[in-house]
């Protein structure tokens, strides 16, 4: 995809929480920081997560960089506001829905 677009390196307030909710099911999890925030592996599948905050929630508050990178990347690329729904998402992972 070409050379990697430099991103800001805030961390949002609740990855701590969310990292730790992950960390408690039993998933590893890697904070990548950039192209998004999180690598998180739990029972043989593996997610790129970005994580935001809830006053974010209505544009998700993506650099420009950021947001051409996820409309280019070919894989899945969620974005989560707090603990549970990083912990739905890895946990629904064989549902249809994600």
């Amino acid at each position: 995809m070409g050379r990697m677009p430099k991103y800001n390196a805030k961390v949002d307030a609740n990855e701590k929480d969310i990292i730790s909710a992950l960390r408690k099911i039993g998933a590893d999890v890697e904070r990548i920081g950039r192209p998004v925030d999180l690598l998180v592996g739990y029972r043989a599948r593996n997610f790129l997560i970005e994580v935001k905050t809830g006053d974010n929630k209505p544009h998700h508050s993506r650099n420009k960089d950021q947001t051409e990178w996820i409309k280019g990347w070919k894989g899945q690329v969620r974005v989560v506001f707090t603990p549970e729904e990083a912990i739905e998402l890895v946990t629904h992972a064989y549902d249809d829905r994600f």
